[in-house]
């Protein structure tokens, strides 16, 4: 018997060297495990003191991801949503996806889709410089030019592949920063009409069109990600009107105080997801999130931490999580995510709870 939702957990792909254009802020060329790997004790004795069960491996390898797949399904989780980026007029961190999974021989015991990560990019991914979070190194947003190149590119790389992840056979794309995607774009009429053209774009090539999603946030964001200080709440209306067909969350941090107890966030939880019930027509995907801790990126104390996050407690988080999609009809709830290491939300198993996230969604979403 299958598991009645689907279960989908982001990707940072940023764990691998094999992106050239990395090596500016992570030079030992392993990607952010650096970050992971000489995370050390701050000046106050706090100690983040967290290691990878399964080591500091490239996940741009296809054996690597081979084995992360069946861990995955194993557990229940069986979409994986890739953070997926374009800087400078060309796709960034693309080889987890591209050279991982994509040639991973198992990869069609699992769906994906892209979450269009469409920030600027600063200095918070290199500790020697991540105090420094104003600098733009690259601009997340586009021109109509640019797009159309990028939407080409979706459908050739990714949106016809058989297990890409559609509703109603329209494959889904994601946008994280919903300022970024529409000022880039000339205002909201603008990316209204991209995303018409992109939808004819995919008939063209023989699908059915675009299920276009969102990334909802709070009304008052804080930049405590240090990539998200531009993004604002994105209205029921102006959703609907674009042509905006589901929405999500990335993170908890991004609509709650997260400087408190983890079942404490949770109360907030409930309370925005019954928000959002009351106020948008489209549906949402909820949300869970495992924690938040970006120390690792930073060389001095630096920001709020989620406190007693632990599997239990992401168990009965979970547990709201279903029980939302069970009354709202709803087939998929996100996870934030499989591997944030540097933001301490991660379902990888670690030296601090063994694989006790992963057997906590298995326990709730698992096949009975």
């Amino acid at each position: 018997m299958q598991q009645k939702f689907d279960v989908a957990a982001y990707i940072w792909p940023a764990y691998t060297g094999d992106e050239p254009r990395s090596w500016i802020f992570w030079e030992e060329g392993i990607g952010e495990w650096q970050s992971v790997k000489n995370s050390v004790r701050k000046v106050d004795g706090y100690d983040w003191g967290r290691k990878p069960v399964w080591g500091y491996v490239n996940e741009a390898d296809p054996y690597v991801m081979e084995m992360q797949i069946e861990a995955a399904v194993d557990h229940g989780v069986n979409v994986f949503i890739y953070d997926w980026y374009w800087f400078d007029d060309r796709p960034f961190l693309e080889n987890c996806l591209n050279d991982g999974f994509l040639n991973a021989k198992n990869n069609q015991k699992m769906k994906f889709y892209l979450m269009w990560a469409n920030h600027d990019a600063n200095y918070t991914w290199d500790i020697r410089n991540s105090h420094r979070n104003e600098p733009v190194v690259w601009q997340g947003s586009v021109t109509p030019e640019q797009f159309r190149k990028i939407g080409k590119r979706w459908i050739e790389k990714y949106f016809k592949l058989p297990n890409y992840y559609c509703i109603d056979g329209k494959p889904i794309i994601s946008i994280y920063d919903m300022q970024n995607f529409t000022n880039g774009l000339g205002g909201p009429e603008q990316a209204k009409m991209e995303m018409a053209w992109l939808n004819e774009e995919a008939r063209q090539n023989g699908l059915p069109g675009v299920h276009f999603q969102f990334v909802k946030w709070g009304h008052n964001p804080l930049n405590l990600s240090g990539v998200d200080s531009k993004i604002k709440e994105v209205t029921p209306q102006i959703a609907e009107d674009m042509g905006f067909l589901s929405l999500t969350h990335y993170q908890f941090v991004h609509f709650t105080d997260i400087s408190q107890d983890y079942l404490k966030v949770v109360e907030d939880v409930q309370k925005e997801y019954e928000k959002i019930a009351a106020t948008f027509k489209i549906p949402y995907f909820p949300h869970v999130s495992i924690g938040w801790d970006n120390n690792p990126r930073f060389k001095l104390p630096h920001g709020a931490v989620l406190k007693n996050n632990t599997p239990e407690n992401f168990e009965k988080a979970l547990q709201l999580a279903k029980a939302y999609a069970e009354g709202h009809n709803v087939p998929m709830i996100t996870i934030n995510s499989w591997n944030e290491w540097t933001e301490s939300s991660y379902l990888e198993p670690d030296n601090v709870y063994g694989y006790g996230y992963l057997q906590a969604v298995k326990r709730v979403f698992g096949e009975k």
